[in-house]
């Protein structure tokens, strides 16, 4: 069997090898296509024992001793007796020379015989259930009789194995899992998001998805619904929120049965309130292969089940293709109704159906209704259903009013991804023309554009005066407001003072109703630069005061309200609202499938402080890859800058100045003069002078500018290391208490400069002078609950502290056995059925977690 790599099965093909070796039997279980032939195959292909495999397939089942003779084939069949041997080449040829039946007693001893010469020897059996009758029992009597032929096997029927055997069942792969799955293939980290729902973490349908062969794809999903088909699946794909009772009222008790079937398939999980396809595809494809016919009666029985009226009208809707004015209007209401409570995705999807069913005579009211689901669509994030409704809105209409804010409402759906928007940023301007109030709106995006895609926040400002100019003089404070807005944040960027007066008179326009965009709006602004400037009672108390229109105003503002707050705990300590906080911004941004580059920076920011080191570095790589897929160079200097950090402060510097360096660059590339925005210098400084260059590391402290009193510490701290490099301990010391007290309201930062101070005193043998602040450090950490920070201080205490390598995984400490052992990242991969990619970042975490930096350091922690 050829080797196989495999994306996240490390723990599972552990558990198999210890499986092996304590019983001898392994059984794996698991839903079709789950991956269970690749974990036989990846094991059988590093067997350190000879290999036997079988994979019988489904018309096997009908063919007598058919297994049998597939061994039979493979087995020297040498000096055996004569009835076994005539048993043998009965099998072979299906009947012996004198036309009698095969004697089953006398093939069972043959195999026996065989196999017990064979041994030891593993054996692959692929498909349980396709066994033919007569071979697994002539199976079951050989196996009862040599516990040294070894069995791995996949599927029901595992009795086969014997009572000791050990049943393993293997997973689904979790998000992460499924985007490092589909990185191999160059598939953009944006669409793992919805590729993971798709397939429900079954690695075969994820990488036909991934690699854009949806038939094959539907085909794998048509076969695996074969196995239970149910008319009620249609009406569960079709419902919103499919529960087992919506199910009786719409189908009546005969769905019981039917819902049993199909979890006993592994299609469905249902609970007493809710029932959920395994993969998103399931339903796809329950949906694209019915006709119109079938929809139309199950969107019927569900119109008469659900107990919502709004939801009751979706379904009568999509049970008709005809005008019909009544229900329109309750379709509109609909839509207006989920607007107030924020919900953008259901209003835009109702907004489009009361379009396509309000009666023809009336065009002007078809238009705006289309319209406003475009705009909808937008603010959800939809950016197909916002070019539905913007295509159909075209063709009947392109006026420049029109023509303009559907093309915007495709614009704003696309999100961080505004670098491909450029030709219908192009035609909105067209059709804005001489407009001012119109053209405000398409100015104000292409603001937006130069900032995040370009990395150009002088063009940026000039861009966003423009557009608050041209808003004014078309009377349109909303896009005045949200012009301005753009226009303080990028003199912000730019080290401009007129950034805080252009912020002012944005908060005052007069008449300026509701954003529409809370992350565009002054007041969230303000928010933010309370955070750059440590203002951070301030800022907490803007941002709460935020977060309930943001609730209601939709995800994304959702996600930016809950990022913004995620950072100003991280800043003031308070570390599990951090994580907590970013969590959140996270979870909606796979389920919208939104820009991720932003959430994975904040989940970065608040793992740094309270959770983990690795997974930081985690997040921080694949926002780095989701940004430079998007081009949004942005958050890509953000993303390293988190990376940076991570390398730098878990004892990797050469690797943090070549991250810290890209910062550098990048930052310089969008001009960027505000040092308080991404602290990135004295990180850069502190990673120059602990690899040798701390001349080259007083420089960049020498340049950077303008500094408020926190910026001033960091640097001062970083001036402190190059003292340390240059050979005066002393001095540093002078430095750092000064910084330590600056820090006095940033628990972490005065728990990151404890440790400098510590590092310094053990340098001079100092040892109670160096634990004393290690002490006082592990304080201020435990009281932030910053996870990773304590146990680095308490690393920094002992060479090995107490408890240290609990944190590693069970696949983790095997991998860190090997390589104290002296295995090579090659020879490690083999022996744990690894790609040596793999065990490489196994590796660096591993690392992270134990605070090491080397081989040797990992060997000696290890050895006490």
């Amino acid at each position: 069997m050829r080797p196989v790599d495999l994306v996240g099965r490390t723990e599972l093909l552990t558990a198999v090898t210890e499986g092996l070796r304590a019983s001898g039997r392994v059984v794996l279980t698991g839903p079709r296509g789950i991956g269970k032939s690749a974990v036989l195959a990846a094991v059988a292909a590093r067997a350190g024992e000879p290999v036997l495999a079988l994979n019988p397939a489904r018309s096997d089942r009908d063919l007598p001793f058919g297994a049998v003779a597939d061994l039979f084939c493979a087995l020297p069949a040498e000096d055996l007796p004569e009835g076994q041997a005539a048993a043998v080449h009965a099998v072979l040829r299906h009947t012996s020379r004198d036309g009698r039946e095969v004697d089953p007693l006398a093939v069972r001893l043959a195999l026996s015989t065989l196999l017990g010469r064979a041994a030891p020897v593993l054996l692959v059996i692929d498909e349980l259930p396709h066994l033919d009758p007569d071979s697994a029992r002539a199976l079951d009597h050989a196996l009862r009789r040599h516990a040294e032929v070894h069995v791995l096997a996949a599927g029901p029927g595992g009795e086969l194995c014997g009572p000791d055997r050990v049943e393993l069942t293997v997973p689904p792969l979790d998000f992460d899992e499924v985007a490092e799955l589909l990185a191999a293939d160059g598939v953009p980290y944006r669409l793992a998001w919805s590729i993971h729902r798709l397939s429900g973490g079954f690695p075969h349908l994820a990488r036909e998805l991934g690699r854009g062969r949806q038939h094959a794809a539907a085909e794998l999903a048509r076969a695996w619904l074969a196995e239970a088909p149910a008319p009620a699946l249609l009406v569960a794909a079709l419902a919103a929120r499919p529960t087992p009772s919506l199910l009786r009222r719409a189908c009546g008790p005969r769905v019981e049965r039917e819902l049993r079937a199909a979890t006993a398939a592994g299609l469905l999980t249902v609970t007493e309130d809710r029932i959920r396809f395994t993969a998103g595809i399931l339903p796809d494809t329950v949906i694209a292969d019915s006709d119109w016919t079938e929809r139309a009666a199950a969107h019927t029985l569900l119109a008469g089940a659900v107990h919502s009226r709004v939801e009751a009208a979706g379904h009568r809707a999509r049970a008709t293709d005809g005008p019909d004015a009544g229900l329109a209007a309750e379709l509109a209401a609909g839509a207006s109704a989920s607007v107030r409570r924020g919900d953008w995705s259901t209003a835009a999807e109702l907004g489009l159906l009361a379009a396509e069913r309000t009666p023809p005579q009336e065009p002007e009211l078809v238009l705006r209704r289309l319209v406003e689901a475009a705009a909808a669509a937008g603010r959800a994030g939809r950016v197909e259903l916002a070019r539905r409704a913007a295509d159909q809105a075209l063709a009947r209409d392109d006026s420049p009013d029109n023509g303009v804010r559907v093309r915007l409402a495709i614009v704003d759906a696309a999100g961080q991804a505004i670098d491909d928007c450029d030709e219908l940023l192009a035609e909105a301007a067209a059709a804005a023309g001489e407009d001012p109030a119109l053209l405000a709106g398409v100015v104000v995006r292409q603001a937006i554009k130069a900032n995040l895609a370009e990395g150009d926040p002088v063009r940026a400002r000039a861009e966003a005066r423009r557009a608050a100019v041209l808003a004014a003089q078309g009377g349109d404070p909303a896009t005045e407001v949200m012009a301005l807005t753009m226009q303080a944040r990028m003199e912000r960027v730019l080290g401009d003072p007129a950034a805080r007066q252009t912020l002012e008179f944005a908060l005052g326009v007069p008449g300026q109703p509701e954003p529409r965009e809370l992350g565009n709006s002054p007041r969230f602004l303000a928010a933010r630069h309370a955070l750059f400037d440590d203002r951070l009672v301030e800022a907490r108390t803007r941002l709460l005061e935020l977060l309930p229109a943001a609730q209601l105003a939709g995800a994304t503002e959702y996600v930016e309200i809950s990022r913004s707050l995620a950072e100003v705990e991280a800043r003031a300590g308070r570390c599990a609202d951090a994580l907590e906080h970013a969590r959140r911004a996270v979870a909606a941004t796979r389920r919208l499938g939104l820009s991720p580059g932003p959430s994975l920076y904040t989940a970065a920011v608040a793992e740094t402080a309270g959770g983990s080191f690795a997974r930081a570095a985690d997040y921080a790589r694949r926002g780095v890859q989701a940004s430079r897929e998007e081009h949004d160079v942005v958050f890509l200097s953000r993303n390293l800058h988190a990376l940076g950090l991570v390398e730098l402060v878990t004892g990797d510097p050469a690797r943090a100045l070549e991250v810290l360096r890209q910062v550098g660059e990048l930052e310089a590339g969008q001009h960027v003069a505000d040092p308080s925005l991404l602290r990135w210098h004295g990180d850069l400084a502190e990673a120059l002078a602990a690899t040798g260059s701390p001349d080259l590391a007083a420089d960049l402290i020498e340049r950077v500018g303008p500094r408020t009193p926190a910026v001033q510490a960091c640097l001062d701290r970083a001036q402190a290391a190059c003292l340390v490099a240059q050979g005066d301990p002393a001095g540093a010391l002078t430095i750092l208490s000064t910084v330590e007290c600056a820090f006095e309201s940033l628990p972490l930062e005065r728990g990151r400069t404890l440790l400098a101070v510590a590092k310094v005193e053990r340098r001079r043998r100092h040892w109670a002078a160096a634990r004393a602040a290690l002490e006082t450090a592990v304080e201020l950490f435990e009281a932030s609950a910053a996870r990773p920070w304590r146990e680095l201080a308490l690393a920094s205490m002992s060479p090995r502290p107490s408890g240290a390598d609990s944190a590693l995984t069970a696949a983790e400490e095997r991998l860190a056995e090997l390589v104290v052992q002296g295995a090579s990242n090659q020879e490690a991969a083999d022996k744990l059925f690894l790609s040596v990619k793999t065990v490489e970042s196994m590796l660096t975490r591993i690392y992270r977690k134990l605070g090491v930096s080397s081989r040797a350091q990992l060997g000696n922690l290890r050895r006490g």
